[in-house]
């Protein structure tokens, strides 16, 4: 592994193509959020010519349906959501300039090779860590879907937000290297 790499989007290909599978990341600045529900609406849009509620180029979309904050709080817990969901919509979006999601879980190969394709990455988020990950976000908007409540499209400003290269912009996962370590220490 590698020490942590400090990420601010709105990302470029510089930044993604210089991350590998494995690496520690943080990252400072602006995420969005969307899960199942929300994704299905933005393909929508996408399909009857309208424009999307952000400029997706550059950006990160954190898979996540935070519960209501309590009071003082600016979140409430906010892990990841399984990114598998939203690998029938994800290639779409990565074609537009999105430049990586963050959740947990495996993704498709269609999701990967469009990660290899648009110089994109896949992050990964710890599961079970919602209440800490949430003290990296500063501040949470609802700008789309408030209707959709969790899963309403939020922008996140955070701090410090700890994730995981999975897949990174040239083929490697970290998912298949952890068996391929784990089979040649078993032999």
């Amino acid at each position: 592994m590698t020490d942590t790499i400090r990420l601010t989007p709105p990302l470029s290909d510089e930044d993604t193509a210089g991350l590998k599978a494995g690496d520690r990341v943080l990252i400072s600045g602006v995420l969005y959020t969307a899960r199942d529900s929300a994704h299905k609406r933005l393909i929508e849009l996408l399909d009857s010519g309208k424009e999307l509620p952000f400029d997706i180029k550059g950006q990160l979309i954190y898979y996540v349906g935070p519960t209501p904050p309590k009071p003082g709080q600016v979140i409430g817990s906010a892990g990841p959501t399984t990114s598998g969901r939203m690998d029938i919509f994800a290639p779409r979006l990565f074609d537009l300039g999105l430049k990586g999601t963050i959740g947990k879980g495996q993704r498709s190969p269609e999701v990967i090779d469009s990660l290899e394709k648009n110089n994109a990455v896949y992050l990964a988020a710890v599961g079970g860590a919602a209440a800490l990950i949430a003290k990296s976000i500063k501040k949470a908007e609802v700008i789309a879907y408030e209707d959709l409540g969790p899963e309403a499209i939020r922008r996140l400003e955070v701090e410090d937000f700890p994730a995981i290269v999975v897949n990174d912009a040239h083929g490697g996962d970290l998912f298949k290297a952890g068996v391929e370590k784990y089979r040649k220490k078993a032999s």
